[in-house]
C-alpha cells in the first residue's frame, strides 16, 4: 500500500539520522516531550505546593537534566520516574468525566498526526480551559529569578534516606533503570543504552542538582512509554522540553503553581491512561506459570502497599519457586 510505503521510508530515514546523531525539532517531537508532561504535573504540584520546593530550582534544573541526557544519549529519555499507571489516572480523569473521555479520543485521533499532534493539541486546550476560567496566573508575576543554592545538614541526609530514600531503591533499580534500559531496547533496538549507564546518570544527576533547588530525580520507563507514544523519536524531545523547562523556571517560577495547580487533572489523566495502557502491551511477552505468578503478586502487592514491599514479595516468590519446584523458575 502507498500510505505503508511512505511510513517505511519515513522510519528509513529516522533511522539513518539517528546513526549520524542527528536530532528532530518537529511537532512530533514537541508533542513527545509534552507526553512526559502527564508525570511532571502532578509530581510539580506535590513538591511545590504541598513540600514548598522552589519553582525556579525544581524546573531549571530539570530542564538541564534533560538537556544534558538528549546530548549525551540522542534519545528520548525521561527524567522524573512515572509512580502510577492507568489505575491512579482514572481517579485523575473522575474530576472532569466528559472532558476526560473528550482527551481520550483527541489522544486516539491525532496521536500520529504530524500538523496537530495529540499532546500539543492537549495542552493547548487545558491552557485555554484555564484562561477561560479566569485562574491564568497574571502576567506581573512573569520576572526573571534565578535557582537557589541549596545546603543539607548530615541529619537533613539521613531523615531523607530514612524516610524516601531507602524504600526508593528498588522502584529505581527496576523501573528507572531495569526497565527503563529494556524498553530503549525494544523501542531503539539499534541504540542500546545499558543499566550500567542509566545507574551513572542517575548517580551524577542526584550529587549535583539538589544543591542548586533540584528535586530527587531517575528515569522511567513509564515516561520513557509516554515520550515514544505522543511521537518522541530522537533527542531532540529532550532538548524541546529542557528548553521549555528553563524558560519556565527562569521566567514563571512565581506563576507556574498557579498554574499546575488550575491545569485540569482530566486531561492529564487521559494522557496518562493511555500511556498506562500502553504499557501493558509488553506483558504479552511474559509467559503463562512460573512468570506469571511472580509478576501478578509484585504487581497486587505494590498496589496495595508500595513498590517497596511489592518488590520484595515478587523477589520472595521467585526463588521460592526455584526452590521448591529445584529448577531456575522461568525470566
Amino acid at each position: 500500500m502507498p500510505g505503508e510505503g511512505t511510513e517505511r521510508r519515513e522510519t528509513d530515514l529516522r533511522r539513518m539520522a539517528m546513526k549520524i546523531g542527528a536530532f528532530e525539532f518537529n511537532l512530533r517531537e514537541l508533542a513527545g516531550s509534552m507526553g512526559d508532561f502527564g508525570t511532571l504535573f502532578p509530581l510539580a504540584i506535590g513538591y511545590i505546593v504541598v513540600c514548598g520546593l522552589d519553582p525556579a530550582g525544581f524546573l531549571v534544573m530539570m530542564g538541564l537534566a534533560n538537556v544534558a541526557t538528549g546530548l549525551i544519549y540522542k534519545l528520548p529519555m525521561p527524567i522524573e520516574p512515572m509512580k502510577v499507571l492507568a489505575v491512579e489516572a482514572v481517579k485523575m480523569i473522575a474530576t472532569g468525566w466528559l472532558l476526560g473521555v473528550v482527551a481520550i479520543a483527541i489522544v486516539l485521533v491525532l496521536r500520529k498526526s504530524r500538523y496537530a499532534p495529540a499532546a500539543v493539541v492537549l495542552m493547548l486546550l487545558g491552557i485555554a480551559i484555564v484562561a477561560f476560567q479566569g485562574r491564568l496566573p497574571s502576567a506581573d508575576l512573569i520576572r526573571f529569578t534565578p535557582p537557589p543554592l541549596t545546603g543539607f545538614s548530615p541529619r537533613e541526609v539521613w531523615d531523607s534516606l530514612v524516610l524516601a530514600g531507602f524504600a526508593q531503591i528498588p522502584l529505581t533499580i527496576t523501573n528507572a533503570t531495569i526497565a527503563t534500559a529494556a524498553l530503549i531496547g525494544t523501542y531503539f533496538p539499534d541504540r542500546p543504552v545499558s543499566v550500567g549507564k542509566l545507574s551513572w546518570n542517575q548517580g551524577v544527576m542526584n550529587l549535583v542538582l539538589p544543591f542548586f533547588g533540584g528535586m530527587p530525580m531517575c528515569h522511567g520507563s513509564g515516561g520513557l512509554a509516554g515520550q515514544y507514544y505522543f511521537g518522541a523519536r530522537t533527542g531532540g524531545t529532550n532538548l524541546i522540553e529542557g528548553a521549555i523547562e528553563i524558560a519556565l523556571g527562569l521566567f514563571c517560577a512565581a506563576a507556574i503553581a498557579g498554574l499546575f495547580a488550575a491545569f485540569p487533572l482530566a486531561i492529564i489523566g487521559a494522557m496518562m491512561f493511555l500511556v498506562g495502557i500502553e504499557l501493558t502491551k509488553f506483558c504479552r511477552d511474559v509467559r503463562p506459570g512460573r512468570d506469571l505468578i511472580p509478576l501478578v503478586l509484585t504487581v497486587a502487592v505494590s498496589l496495595l502497599a508500595n513498590m517497596a514491599v511489592g518488590f520484595v514479595a515478587g523477589l520472595a516468590v521467585h526463588y521460592g519457586m526455584e526452590k521448591w519446584w529445584g529448577k531456575p523458575a522461568a525470566g
